[in-house]
């Protein structure tokens, strides 16, 4: 336990020396578009930011060792927002205000979609779009970052600072460059201290020593290069922003709010792909595993605080919470702690946070940028299989450069569900097909030869995946060339997931192209609970495809289906024969028998007689009958434990069951039982034992003719099972 406390005290503490100088950075980045005044409030943001989200989600959330902060996607969507307000000349008091609202009702929107059990699906949006959204966040902080790494006018923009060498200063780029330099360099340097702080004390030591040569840099007041003075934390401080953001909330119309819906969204999205996107690498590395809608409630209750003590937006971050977990961090304490030692840091050194050099904390936040760029989705473009997620890549970075990160956001959703629909048509909706399978109804081996000769009067397509309107096309051309060709089509829906009006709409073309041409649509195994714990079945009977008039067969199991049909080919086939029960000489083991030995036999055994649903034996019983069907049919099934019975299969008029126990006289090893009026012929071992004495020739030629039929069934199963193993 002890360990367990001073690894979480350690793991805290090296998550805080990484994430302040971040949240610094990322306050400053949201705020610095309205002038240098506010960024010393951008700096108190990051870091109220930290301290709320960082206590909230780790009372909240259930992931030890996530790390909760300000976070780079939050500084880009609130930047991009802060730039268009104040290009449109709104007051700063509004400004702050939008900003304000966007992070509470982003957190609300992160808490309704953690209580509906969203945060399973938002981890499916496309790794495509996600990259591209990334990589717009990377290059918007890189642009915005780079006048102040170059030290130009507040004014001046991206374009202009690189065209404008004059404007460059000289002291801003040496403590840019030396930051980001032992940004990169840190790794090979030191493993004991984090990057970001690596890269903080060589940007103080690149500014102490630049600011010998630069006096104007040595003083506090109306210098560019720091954050300058920070007004002291207090709550009269917090709640008279509040109060004066509550006033100009008052005086805005209703219609203004309207401008904040789409960042709310944006940014309630964002945190949240990017605070489960470290969940999951947290679980690889420690073996755990996150509710991913208890981590997206916290987050909302943190970034909900947050944004009402006036700090920003945040998510769990991944540099931090690597760094937790490096320095011993096991548990949620550390995230606690990180956020203990943050307002601790603030506190005693609160006053030193003003000479932090601006253009050192730009210096991290390129790295950052730059890292946060996926390169690997350049390389998409080589290969056909991935060239449109190149393009969709592309094109969400595109619209994030050319217009902003929000209407990106709705190109990044909307390329979402293209992607989602190439994926769901490119899929082969039937997984297998054939001329009728076999069921698990044993046949004699006339019937057989029926079948064999019958097999092509009957189609059987084993669906799967989505039937909707984008595959609904390929489902009806794989069905239309059997239409007129073939008597039934069967379609086993085990596999399907779902199942739509338009899909359903072509099944129904397939049935009434069927019917004008003689034939039968049949369904089996519809499946239940599905979308929305859907009925499909009475779905199918509400848009009127499955009813009385329809003239769809529609069974609970694929054999049972397959049965159908065996028995309707079987029939047309012997339709006009006279159907009688079946006498000893036609079973199989009794052929090579006189007419004498048949008749002794027929002395010895007895006639039995069920109704459908009788049971003959069941498993577990001790017995030593073999049974001949002469009319009706038996099912054998194998009980399982908290299941439904395993049905091993159907033995129909002219076969036999119960040899196992014969030969052997061992217990039952299944259930059987009548399926419909059954008569059937019992022979016990211990009287033919008897006969064996009297007419030992007679017993040898019914033993090699049973055995024979057991081989000729034994070679049957095998071309079962290799078909199910090509399946």
């Amino acid at each position: 336990m002890k360990k367990e406390i001073l690894g979480d005290i350690f793991g805290g503490l090296s998550a805080m020396l990484v994430a302040f100088p971040s949240a610094v950075a990322f306050g400053l980045v949201v705020f610095s578009p309205m002038g240098q005044r506010y960024a010393a409030f951008g700096a108190q943001s990051g870091i109220i930011g930290t301290i709320a989200l960082g206590l909230l989600a780790a009372l909240i959330g259930g992931a030890p060792r996530l790390i909760s902060a300000p976070c780079a996607p939050a500084a880009a969507v609130l930047a991009a927002f802060v730039l268009e307000a104040f290009q449109k000349e709104q007051s700063p008091n509004e400004i702050l205000l939008f900003v304000s609202i966007i992070a509470i009702l982003s957190a609300l929107f992160q808490l309704m979609i953690g209580s509906l059990g969203g945060g399973k699906l938002i981890k499916f949006i496309p790794y495509s779009v996600v990259a591209g959204y990334l990589s717009s966040v990377g290059l918007i902080i890189f642009s915005s970052q780079l006048p102040k790494f170059l030290g130009t006018p507040h004014s001046a923009k991206f374009w202009e600072s690189l065209s404008s060498p004059q404007s460059w200063s000289i002291p801003s780029i040496t403590v840019g460059f030396a930051s980001m330099s032992a940004m990169i360099l840190s790794g090979r340097v030191t493993r004991a201290i984090p990057a970001p702080i690596f890269s903080l004390l060589a940007g103080l030591l690149a500014y102490y020593v630049t600011s010998q040569f630069y006096p104007e840099m040595q003083t506090l007041l109306q210098n560019p290069l720091v954050v300058g003075p920070i007004d002291p934390v207090s709550l009269g401080s917090i709640f008279g922003g509040l109060q004066e953001r509550f006033l100009t909330a008052s005086t805005l119309p209703i219609s203004s709010l309207q401008i904040v819906m789409v960042p709310s969204i944006t940014l309630a999205v964002l945190l949240s792909i990017d605070t489960l996107k470290t969940c999951v690498v947290v679980d690889a590395l420690t073996r755990s595993k996150h509710n991913s809608n208890r981590e997206l409630l916290a987050q909302g209750a943190g970034n909900l605080v947050s944004a009402l003590l006036g700090g920003l937006a945040g998510a769990g971050t991944m540099g931090p919470t690597l760094v937790n977990i490096s320095s011993g961090g096991v548990s949620r304490r550390s995230g606690l702690l990180m956020a203990l030692f943050t307002l601790m840091t603030l506190w005693i050194a609160g006053a030193l946070v003003a000479w932090v050099p601006v253009p050192a904390l730009a210096g991290i936040l390129i790295v950052i940028a730059y890292r946060m760029i996926d390169k690997r989705s350049l390389a998409f473009i080589k290969e056909p299989s991935t060239r449109l997620d190149f393009y969709v890549t592309a094109s969400v970075i595109l619209t994030a450069l050319v217009w902003n990160l929000i209407a990106a956001a709705g190109v990044g959703f909307t390329l979402s569900l293209f992607l989602f629909l190439r994926d769901q048509i490119r899929g082969q909706v039937v997984r297998r097909k054939s001329h009728l399978f076999r069921s698990k109804k044993r046949r004699v081996a006339s019937e057989l030869d029926l079948l064999e000769r019958e097999r092509s009067q009957a189609m059987v397509f084993e669906l799967q995946g989505n039937l909707f309107f984008g595959t609904a096309d390929q489902l009806m051309s794989e069905l239309a060339p059997y239409v007129g060709k073939v008597k039934y089509i069967l379609l086993d829906l085990k596999r399907v997931r779902s199942v739509d009006l338009t899909a359903t709409h072509r099944l129904d073309q397939i049935r009434l192209d069927l019917e004008s041409t003689g034939g039968q649509l049949l369904l089996s195994q519809i499946p239940r609970g599905l979308e929305k714990e859907r009925d499909t079945a009475n779905y199918f009977r509400q848009v009127g495809f499955v009813t009385d008039e329809s003239n769809i067969k529609v069974f609970a199991t694929l054999d049972q289906a397959l049965i159908w049909i065996e028995d309707r080919l079987l029939k047309d086939q012997t339709q006009g024969k006279n159907q009688t029960t079946v006498q000893l000489h036609e079973f199989e083991p009794f052929k090579q028998l006189s007419d004498d030995s048949i008749g002794i036999i027929s002395n010895i055994g007895t006639v039995q007689k069920l109704h459908s649903g009788d049971r003959v034996f069941a498993s577990g019983d001790v017995g030593d009958q073999i049974y001949f069907i002469q009319h009706g049919s038996i099912q054998i099934t194998l009980p399982l434990t908290g299941g439904e019975p395993h049905l091993i299969g159907t033995f129909g008029q002219g076969d036999f069951f119960g040899d196992m126990a014969f030969l052997d006289q061992g217990s039952r090893s299944a259930d059987a039982f009548a399926t419909e009026e059954t008569q059937l012929f019992v022979l016990s071992r211990k009287a033919f034992d008897q006969f064996t004495v009297e007419h030992p020739r007679a017993a040898s030629r019914f033993y090699a003719s049973l055995s024979q039929t057991l081989a000729a069934r034994l070679r049957h199963s095998d071309v079962e099972i290799s078909t199910l193993q090509e399946a």
